[in-house]
């Protein structure tokens, strides 16, 4: 019977992630949008921050990549702007070890000083304070994009882009005074021009977009190399049009979910599945209702997690190239939403949790049972092996 349920079940999941028949992509309306970035008018990136006890105060942090960033709450109500020089892409990570405790950051490529500017979150507010030693983390590169990496093995790392192609892999460090300071541990060459990537902190996988090129999985640990993989390419056989340009993850599970990117040469969104393999899904576009459509879009960024009503299964979030307002902005989507689109409808149902730390997953119950049935096993087996009237252990 347990293997019947388990084959019923990868079945279910199979139809689940069925991609739509229709070469033509899924629709899907934003229903709220941030003010416009507010200096050079030039938005890029989005990260989504996750508050700890109050999803519905998680906060959007996006580059206004000619001069700073700026954070909006969900509504898209400017909270906080930094003029901090020309941050282009930013990445959130939680938990990250700091001065004995334990800090939500932050961190963006900085194409001012070619740094690595690296922010603590308030806990409370969402609110980004630099603690970066010297400013920023000196890299090697002309920067460009940008992505974070948790380890399972419990490390920190950034990833820097460039646009000739190179990478450098940067692991972040407590430099004892209550500041990040960061030493190099990995370089290696795409090719081509390189911005948007994304790390996947559960498969240890680095996913990279060469913008003319392809969506290339690399392994995401140090000593990983340059090996990679093939997940799709621009014309051809492909299903991106030229620029590739941001990545992001939905986590449905540790194992499963989604890799989205943004196709910007036809302003629309590629889904691929998370597992091994990365097979095609389909693709979807976000058109005018309410609030105007998404075009040209740079970053993208997607959250799993109940963020509140409307947000209840999670939001996706896009830069809009073009904002009917003038200057560029960032559209929000609740992940259900475009999920339903899809016919089959895509997973919005998850139980990851982003602020859980992937170096000490939970416990499954059907873990717990199989734990448990060992340990009796175990117990059993010795009382077995011991001969009779021999004196107990310790006796």
């Amino acid at each position: 019977m347990g293997s019947r349920a388990a084959k019923s079940a990868s079945l279910l999941l199979a139809v689940c992630v069925l991609a739509p028949t229709s070469a033509r992509p899924a629709t899907v309306v934003a229903t709220a949008e941030t003010t416009p970035v507010p200096i050079s008018g030039n938005a890029d990136d989005p990260a989504i921050w996750v508050h700890p006890s109050n999803p519905s105060q998680s906060v959007v942090i996006g580059t206004d990549k000619l001069s700073g960033v700026v954070v909006y709450n969900l509504a898209g109500t400017e909270l906080q702007v930094r003029s901090d020089g020309r941050l282009n892409n930013v990445d959130v990570r939680y938990r990250f070890p700091l001065e004995g405790g334990l800090v939500d950051i932050a961190a963006a490529s900085n194409r001012t000083d070619n740094k690595i500017a690296v922010y603590e979150i308030d806990a409370s507010t969402g609110l980004l304070t630099p603690i970066a030693v010297g400013g920023g983390i000196q890299t090697g590169l002309t920067v460009y994009g940008f992505c974070l990496y948790a380890s399972p093995a419990g490390a920190y790392y950034a990833f820097v882009t460039s646009k000739q192609g190179d990478i450098e892999q940067w692991k972040l460090l407590d430099d004892g005074s209550g500041l990040v300071t960061g030493t190099l541990v990995r370089s290696f060459d795409v090719g081509g021009t390189t911005e948007g990537c994304v790390a996947d902190d559960v498969q240890r996988a680095l996913y990279v977009g060469e913008e003319d090129v392809a969506i290339w999985r690399y392994g995401a640990e140090p000593q990983d190399g340059e090996t990679r993989t093939l997940v799709d390419s621009n014309g051809g056989n492909g299903h991106l049009v030229a620029d590739i340009e941001g990545l992001t993850l939905f986590y449905r599970d540790a194992k499963t979910g989604y890799l989205v990117a943004s196709s910007q040469g036809d302003h629309s969104f590629a889904i691929y599945e998370r597992e091994s393999g990365n097979a095609y899904v389909g693709r979807f576009s976000i058109v005018a209702g309410a609030i105007d459509g998404v075009t040209g879009t740079d970053g993208i960024d997607v959250v799993n997690r109940p963020l509140g009503p409307g947000m209840a299964w999670g939001v996706f979030v896009a830069q809009d190239g073009n904002n009917d307002e003038g200057s560029q902005n960032f559209k929000l989507v609740p992940w259900a939403d475009i999920a339903l689109a899809f016919d089959p409808p895509l997973e919005f149902m998850s139980t990851w949790d982003p602020r859980t730390p992937v170096a000490v997953p939970a416990l499954t119950l059907r873990s717990r049972a199989i734990l448990v049935l060992l340990l009796l096993t175990a117990i059993c087996w010795l009382a077995a092996a011991r001969p009779r009237g021999s004196p107990r252990p310790g006796i």
